[in-house]
């Protein structure tokens, strides 16, 4: 039989070793999907789209496509097994079609057909509200601008506690814009975490995230205008309101203050 003195020992270290194993068990929740995942598989739900399940798993959608031989326009169904540990192919539609002109080339060299004359180009008023402090700014071809006023509570970070984008702070209600223009590819609350949740395509290289909204103000399929309000700020998924925005650059997270006008 046990000494107190000994068994008292004994539950001390125990305590120690179930703490620690919490604390791993913490750290490798945060970072599950940080970085890209390449091992199992997943089994497509009913409101799954490609977009999302690539989000999730920290994947390029046209990677993961290309993995499990699905092109585009990336249809999937429930209950569709999508290999991870399979890695696709990147080629971008500018290099389809270049392939594409190349297949129908004829055999014999053809005179190169004359230019068109350039087109005057237009400049475009600037919209009502584009004022000083709703300023873009093209990066990658993209004219981003800031899609909250609020000040920034949390920065992006890739140690630590990992933090995929930035953290907005904000007023419940408050509204929620598209950081540029762009394709709504998914508008649900299907990942954890993130709550109610909108990702917008805004070319064949970046996406944009915005979470934790209190109500989302569009739908899968619908075009977006930089500046226009596709959500209600809220505080599904988080301990306060605020929104949680992200740009990913084929699938991999990065800051958006470097893509983000300065204020």
């Amino acid at each position: 039989m046990l000494q107190p003195r000994f068994l008292k020992m004994l539950l001390v270290g125990l305590g120690v070793v179930a703490l620690t194993a919490c604390n791993t068990q913490a750290i490798y929740q945060d970072d599950l999907y940080n970085p890209p995942v390449y091992w199992g598989r997943h089994v497509v739900k009913p409101g799954e789209n490609l977009y999302r399940i690539a989000w999730q798993y920290g994947r390029d959608y046209r990677e993961l496509g290309s993995a499990n031989g699905i092109g585009p326009p990336w249809t999937i169904k429930p209950g569709q097994v999508l290999r991870l540990d399979l890695r696709g192919t990147v080629t971008s539609s500018s290099q389809n079609s270049q392939k594409q002109r190349v297949a129908a080339a004829p055999s014999r060299t053809a005179p190169p057909a004359p230019k068109p004359a350039p087109r005057p180009k237009v400049t475009k008023p600037a919209a009502a509200d584009e004022s000083l402090d709703k300023r873009s700014q093209t990066v990658a071809s993209v004219s981003w601008r800031w899609p909250h006023a609020g000040t920034v509570i949390a920065g992006y970070s890739t140690s630590g506690k990992v933090n995929k984008g930035i953290d907005i702070a904000g007023k419940a209600g408050d509204a929620v814009k598209a950081a540029a223009r762009g394709n709504v590819v998914y508008a649900g609350n299907g990942l954890l975490g993130y709550g109610n949740l909108i990702i917008v395509n805004h070319n064949e290289h970046y996406l944009s995230a915005y979470a934790h909204n209190r109500k989302i103000l569009v739908q899968e399929g619908e075009d977006v205008n930089a500046g226009q309000v596709i959500a209600e700020l809220g505080s599904s998924g988080a301990e306060r309101p605020m929104l949680h925005f992200e740009i990913r650059k084929n699938g991999n997270p990065v800051d958006p203050l470097h893509y983000l006008p300065p204020r």
